[in-house]
């Protein structure tokens, strides 16, 4: 992203390809740079937060965490998703990643994770997550 990518936002807010304007998405996003268009491209953004899986602050598997700016933008029952640890990876991420542009539908599949929670599950997503990074579906 370049620096000042948070002020550039706001002047893009009504480029949002998502539908309630919770999340914010666009499709070519000016504030991403060449190297970080590579970088998404191929999920190696992601890596960094490994770190925070090492430190105990996320699992590799479970909602995806949000910017503030999203997150402020939620109702109370949008909160539940933040009663198990953030994940790098999730069944958001396996169902269809920035192609699901509907917050209930995130919500739908974090309740469904949280509520069916298993060690099976957690390996179903992980090997899905290869197959859709490898596939580069929904990457922008």
């Amino acid at each position: 992203m370049v620096a000042n990518a948070d002020q550039l936002q706001k002047a893009l807010e009504d480029q949002n390809v998502n539908k309630d304007g919770i999340l914010f998405k666009i499709r070519f996003d000016p504030r991403v740079t060449r190297v970080g268009k590579i970088l998404r491209r191929y999920s190696l953004d992601e890596l960094p937060q490994v770190f925070n899986v090492l430190l105990g602050e996320m699992s590799f598997i479970g909602p995806r965490p949000l910017p503030l700016r999203d997150v402020e933008k939620f109702e109370p029952h949008h909160h539940i998703r933040h009663e198990v640890l953030p994940g790098i990876t999730g069944l958001w991420q396996i169902s269809g990643r920035s192609d699901i542009q509907n917050f209930d539908d995130v919500l739908k599949l974090d309740i469904q994770y949280i509520e069916q929670w298993s060690i099976w599950l957690d390996l179903k997503i992980f090997l899905k997550t290869i197959l859709v990074v490898f596939s580069r579906s929904g990457a922008y």
